[in-house]
């Protein structure tokens, strides 16, 4: 399978920036576990223009984030793995098995409980952390491989840009809304019309996002919205499309990314570990993670291959598609994002929750990575061009 260009610098900026990503984590969590740890927090919910430092990253950086998504995925849609139905279909079902069988393992321990508003947490995939993991592996991975993992994460990350929009709204100031929607049809005007400067689409996107900020529906949607409006003409290098996503690509995975990890892994390590990981909340996130993401991967994608509905590529194998499914457990940035939403403000379940993604993530990267070395251990793949 032959690797675009821009696939190519996806890949290689997310495999860097996931290792940026670990560093940041690190550093996080020494310091919050140091003298230092309260007046470290509280840096981050230090007020400005109306609203704290974490709240400027999770709602304001986290947007360039998702509108980084949004242009992989209109790329994605168009030009690569998705454009072709028959080969977009075994990333969609794995990455649909990769986030209901989780949730539904979530549910199983947490329906009727004050956590079941946790239940999206263990569907997401963590991009950069996964594909950074898979990097580490240098040549032995096909490139087969390396487009099935991102196709597969975008289009997690696409189903929880669904599931913040639908199921995260607490109130919904419909007028804001409206106008936010507005803008984004002006903006889909202007795309018809063919404006290819940036400028106008910039702008727009800054003010949509506002309205959606004080509308109640989770700001960072207003980044994939952005994306879809934004020209993509025939995905040349000439294109709108083409070189924001080009331009976008270094500041997320070195930037934005590392700094949503500084703000929001400042994890108190107290209390009985033994009793938060046991306790329902966390055994969901945990199994839903480790257990229900390369369960649900692997499980669709071979029944639909099975019945016929999409086909393996030659070069990979089923063992593959599993290691590949445990790297997808790695949920990290997103499920943090999505434990932010699920329990609002309350302070013991966010923390718990995050320490136990911490560990989940780490525990399914690694059975990821140690798993993948062992399959594609006698394996050499020559660099497409």
């Amino acid at each position: 399978m032959k690797a675009t260009k821009l696939f190519k610098e996806f890949f290689e900026s997310e495999k860097a920036g996931g290792l940026i990503l670990i560093a940041c984590t690190v550093i996080s969590l020494l310091i919050a576990n140091s003298s230092f740890g309260e007046s470290y927090v509280q840096f981050f919910q230090t007020k400005t223009a109306g609203l704290s430092i974490e709240h400027w990253i999770n709602d304001g950086l986290m947007a360039i984030f998702f509108l980084l998504i949004g242009l992989e995925l209109e790329r994605e849609i168009y030009k690569g793995e998705l454009s072709n139905v028959k080969d977009a279909l075994l990333p969609i079902f794995a990455a649909i098995g990769g986030m209901l069988i989780p949730a539904g393992i979530f549910l199983a321990l947490n329906f009727g409980t004050k956590t079941q508003a946790g239940a999206g947490i263990p569907m997401a995939t963590d991009i950069a952390f996964a594909l950074g993991i898979l990097s580490l592996l240098g040549n032995r991975v096909p490139v087969s491989l390396k487009v099935f993992l991102t196709a597969l994460a975008v289009i997690d990350d696409l189903g929880a840009i669904i599931i913040i929009a639908i199921f995260y709204t607490k109130e919904l100031l419909w007028t804001n809304l409206l106008i936010a929607l507005g803008i984004f049809a002006v903006l889909l005007v202007l795309n018809r019309l063919k404006i290819k400067s940036l400028i106008p689409y910039l702008l727009g996107g800054v003010a949509m996002w506002y309205f959606m900020l004080v509308s109640g529906v989770h700001a960072t949607i207003a980044g994939v919205l952005l994306a879809f409006a934004i020209p993509f003409g025939d995905g040349g290098e000439e294109s709108t499309s083409y070189k924001l996503q080009h331009y976008l690509h270094k500041p997320v995975a070195f930037v934005i990314l590392p700094i949503f990890a500084l703000a929001n892994t400042a994890i108190f390590f107290e209390g009985d570990i033994s009793e938060i990981l046991t306790q329902n909340n966390s055994l969901g996130i945990a199994l839903g993670l480790i257990v229900g993401k390369p369960l649900g991967i692997f499980l669709l994608s071979f029944l639909a291959v099975s019945f016929g509905l999409c086909k393996l590529p030659s070069d990979i194998n089923w063992k593959s598609v599993l290691g590949v499914g445990f790297l997808a457990g790695i949920g990290f940035t997103m499920s943090i994002f999505i434990t932010l939403l699920a329990f609002d403000n309350d302070i013991m379940v966010i923390n718990n929750s995050k320490l136990v993604i911490l560990l989940s993530s780490l525990m399914a990267g690694l059975i990821g990575f140690v798993s993948l070395k062992l399959i594609l251990k006698n394996t050499v793949v020559e660099e497409e061009v």
